[in-house]
């Protein structure tokens, strides 16, 4: 066994801590549910003589013969022990409840692996919208906008990376109990629970949405009016269709197994977002395009139009309550530390990212301007503008590329729900789940979410309101935690830099949340359950 084997650091501490103090986790604060910690340290004080410089030890005839070349093997044998006890010496925690749980029942991840689960999660069809967040812009403001936001949310990306590890010998591998470990157990869940369950749980049920209602989009392009006799699905039957077929490949087992999955669905959503702005930009743009921000009679109402499209621009960017969960599929150690891959895999995936977002919301703005409907983006224009002319086998592919990337970012985003299920059942009986309740639990989160997609469909008129609300997750949390947790020296670059953008976000978190409320208040929302349209 090597040296970087022994000490593979393979636990993260359990959200049962009582009073965790910010950045330190103390052994006498972990449940014991988690197991014992298990440390080793071992120091030694050196003996310096004058001035700083060791003292000399005369030799003597044993100390002579020890250096003889007769003993060397049993001095190399000694100083690889020395060296491997210095490095166990650091803390090793065990936790075999780890081992029990889908995002960390396998680390064997990868620089690859973290790449294409970022990539898959990082693009959603929501990036779909951002040109209509330059209607309310303009093109130099929301160019602007969108490359903050950008660097932004990816230096946040990268505070997540160093706090999975921040105190020695603990992985923090679920963003939740990063957040307790940080601000306490009581603080932590308040800010952290609701945003990050819905990110998750309500991803999934957009998705839902989103996968069954281009389903049928898909099915009228390619059958076309050739099954005019036969009786179409209803919307409820083709959320059906997706949520059967997102269960049946919620049954592979843990976070890494998916990672051809999530591959899958990175090079679709790389291909569909590549053809929609492509197509829209080769096409002649429609008449009457104008690129003028648009005009509003009152000021407050031009005020929540520029809240709207800055919460547009920002919930472009998600995966952040993910970052952690694919770090944590990686092995670990003192010389090579999961945030080295992770970071490269990050910094491959989110170049793609910048590919795709980019022309899309430049390409779409230009091609469609101020004739963006509200409701699909530019997704929606395509089809209003250039259905005719456009080809349907291109049309056809868009449709089932946006299905594909929808199951596959179904899966990851589930993960943290089925981890935080299987949890349960492991803290109260102490072993693993059993095969056949896994699969119960998955099919009854898939039922669940497909009961609220079918009983709520005006849940994505709330969009803007919950998403304000979870705005501190992505641009907030990460940047004051990593305050609390490394403490840097007062009113230095770091400190500043960090608590700006951290209040920053908090305060743009509000202000949209105002927006949003105000919008529903003076416009109102079309409220009708169980008829999905």
């Amino acid at each position: 066994m090597s040296r970087a084997e022994l000490v593979e650091v393979i636990s993260s501490p359990s959200p049962d801590i009582q009073e965790p103090i910010p950045g330190i986790l103390p052994a006498s604060s972990v449940s014991p549910t988690f197991g014992a910690i298990y440390s080793l340290s071992t120091t030694e004080t050196p003996n310096h003589g004058i001035n700083g410089t060791p003292p000399k030890t005369p030799k003597s005839p044993f100390a002579a013969r020890i250096m003889t070349p007769l003993a060397s093997p049993m001095k190399k044998a000694i100083e690889s022990m020395q060296g491997c006890l210095e490095e166990i010496g650091h803390f090793t925690n065990l936790d075999p409840q780890e081992a029990w749980l889908p995002i960390t029942e396998s680390r064997n991840g990868n620089a690859y692996y973290a790449a294409f689960h970022t990539l898959s999660s990082g693009i959603g069809v929501q990036a779909l919208v951002l040109p209509l967040a330059f209607t309310a812009l303009g093109w130099t403001w929301g160019i602007i906008c969108l490359s903050l936001a950008f660097m932004w949310q990816l230096y946040t990306l990268w505070l997540l990376i160093q706090l999975h590890e921040s105190v020695a010998g603990m992985r923090y591998s679920r963003y939740l109990w990063l957040s307790m470990a940080v601000f306490g157990n009581k603080v932590g869940k308040l800010l952290a629970l609701f945003p990050t369950m819905y990110l998750s749980g309500g991803t999934c049920v957009a998705l839902i949405m989103i996968g069954g209602g281009t389903m049928k989009m898909f099915y009228q392009t390619v059958c076309g009016g050739a099954t005019d006799h036969i009786t179409p699905l209803s919307m409820t039957e083709w959320y059906l269709v997706f949520t059967f077929s997102a269960v049946i490949l919620a049954q592979l087992p843990n976070l890494n197994s998916i990672a051809g999955v999530s591959l899958i669905g990175a090079v679709t959503a790389v291909s569909y977002c590549t053809i929609i702005w492509v197509v829209s930009v080769v096409k002649d743009r429609p008449g009457k395009v104008s690129y003028e921000p648009i005009v509003f009679k009152s000021e407050i109402g031009r005020i929540c139009s520029i809240l709207n499209a800055l919460g547009i621009v920002a919930f472009a960017f998600r995966g952040h309550n993910l970052v952690l969960e694919i770090q944590g599929t990686m092995p670990s150690s003192l010389k090579q530390p999961s945030r080295l891959p992770m970071w490269k895999g990050v910094k491959f995936s989110y170049l793609i990212i910048a590919l795709c977002l980019f022309p899309l919301a430049i390409g779409g703005y230009r091609a469609y301007g101020d004739l963006i409907p509200s409701n699909g983006g530019i997704m929606s224009a395509l089809d209003k503008y250039h259905r005719n002319d456009t080809s349907k086998v291109i049309l056809g592919a868009t449709s089932l590329f946006i299905v594909l990337n929808s199951l596959t970012s179904f899966q990851i985003y589930a993960m943290p729900v089925f981890d935080n299920l299987e949890f349960r059942y492991t803290s109260n009986n102490n072993r693993p789940c059993p095969w056949w309740l896994r699969a119960a639990l998955r099919m009854f989160f898939g039922c669940l979410a497909f009961f609220i997609a079918v009983a709520l469909p005006f849940l994505p008129s709330l969009a803007g309101l919950i998403g304000g609300i979870t705005l501190p997750v992505t641009f907030a949390y990460p940047c004051i935690m990593w305050i609390m947790t490394n403490k840097p020296v007062k009113h230095s670059a770091m400190w500043y830099l960090n608590w700006s953008l951290g209040s920053l976000g908090i305060v743009l978190s509000i202000l949209l949340v105002f927006g949003a409320i105000w919008t529903i208040v003076t416009q109102g929302i079309e409220v009708h359950f169980f008829k999905p349209q």
